[in-house]
């Protein structure tokens, strides 16, 4: 596998502290090496396989989901306060023994957190209990272990998936949270709510660490770089905004939606940012200039509500109310702008220019998008339809 070049201007990988990795992270990051070595390489002539989960029974009141990174996981948040966590694979999800039998294992053994599981409790879905109002966003962190959620009732929910209990709650935010997403690199997670602010935070704080201020309205979704050094921000002042997690400062403000943003995606590479806007539009930024560099106007004025970069940054794919996922040409898009590096920004183009691909479901609108480590696309709705 062909070795990136590292960027001279890039922060150096130790300005952001991070913990010493656990032994079973670890094996779950050489797990991944391994699995990237596999990847299919995507193109205009070889589009991604697209797995759809589909939610029934559930009326409207699925209101987001996520799937772990191995993509053996998913998890949904739903309007009546709950969460449900499904296995993917064959390999059910097992409970943790009681009190009483925790007593009796060996703590400095190996596979304590195997010997720690119950046998007999296993089961293909686990609920999850706690918060008092809708939950607005739930995201597994990057080793599998840890979930996190977000709700109206202004908390953030710290889940163990190996307990399947709440272990953390974190206030901070005073109306509701819309968006929580994990760093990259686990430890840290910021989120960002009605009261304009976003925070960055900690799993060993129960404060946050800091305060992004200067957002007119709410702080409607955030997304790290994929570097951790930076939080992308998005909100209903329709401005996008780049923060320094170090410093807690602004470096990027980007203008140009002509709505909310409802979601963004930083490419694997870290030069560009997408968003996807309230009436269907996505924005593509150079982040070393600020400036837009692709502008797709809608097709219709369906919200698009998920965004996400194929794992070598070839094809972005988007979600939208409308039920469709489209596939863009991201290496067309990326080879234009820096062709036009010297203009004022873009401009917008026909939505036929970059499309690849539109797949239409069965009236189930987007609620997440996720590739897999070898390129393949999973998506994931919530059936609207009468049975």
């Amino acid at each position: 596998m062909k070795k990136p070049k590292s960027d001279p201007n890039a922060p150096p990988n130790d300005r952001i502290p991070l913990p010493d990795l656990k032994e079973n992270d670890k094996i779950e990051k050489s797990k991944a090496l391994r699995e990237a070595a596999k990847r299919v390489q995507l193109g205009p002539e070889c589009l991604p396989s697209i797995c759809f989960y589909t939610l029934m029974n559930s009326g409207q009141t699925a209101i987001c989901a996520d799937i772990c990174d191995d993509s053996t996981l998913l998890a949904v948040g739903f309007n009546n306060s709950s969460i449900k966590v499904w296995t993917l694979t064959t390999i059910r999800l097992r409970g943790m023994k009681s009190a009483d039998k925790l007593q009796d294992i060996d703590r400095e053994a190996g596979d304590v957190l195997v010997r720690m599981m119950e046998e007999k409790d296993r089961d293909t879905c686990r609920t999850l209990f706690g918060h008092s109002g809708p939950v607005y966003k739930v995201a597994f962190d990057p080793f599998k272990t840890m979930l996190l959620s977000c709700s109206e009732d202004s908390t953030i929910r710290l889940w163990s998936l190996q307990c399947w209990t709440c272990i953390v709650v974190y206030r901070g935010h005073v109306w509701p949270v819309w968006d929580a997403r994990w760093s990259p690199h686990g430890h840290y997670f910021a989120s960002g709510g009605h009261d304009r602010i976003a925070r960055l935070w900690a799993t060993d704080h129960h404060h946050p660490l800091r305060i992004f201020a200067g957002h007119l309205s709410d702080v409607d979704c955030i997304q790290f770089h994929p570097n951790s050094n930076y939080i992308a921000t998005g909100s209903s002042d329709r401005t996008v905004r780049l923060w320094d997690c170090l410093t807690g400062s602004q470096v990027r403000i980007m203008t140009g939606h002509k709505s909310t943003p409802f979601t963004l995606a930083f490419s694997a590479c870290g030069r560009w940012l997408a968003s996807g806007g309230g009436t269907g539009e996505i924005q593509v930024w150079d982040l070393s200039s600020g400036l837009p560099t692709a502008a797709i106007p809608p097709a219709n004025d369906s919200p698009i509500h998920a965004l996400a970069f194929s794992r070598d940054g070839t094809i972005l794919a988007s979600g939208s109310l409308d039920s469709t996922v489209k596939l863009w040409d991201f290496a067309v898009i990326s080879d234009e702008s820096l062709n036009e590096e010297n203009g004022n920004g873009a401009t917008a183009q026909k939505e036929d220019k970059f499309l690849l691909r539109s797949y239409a479901t069965k009236n189930s609108p987007i609620k997440s998008l996720h590739f897999t480590r070898r390129n393949l696309l999973l998506a994931v709705g919530s059936y609207e339809g009468s049975l």
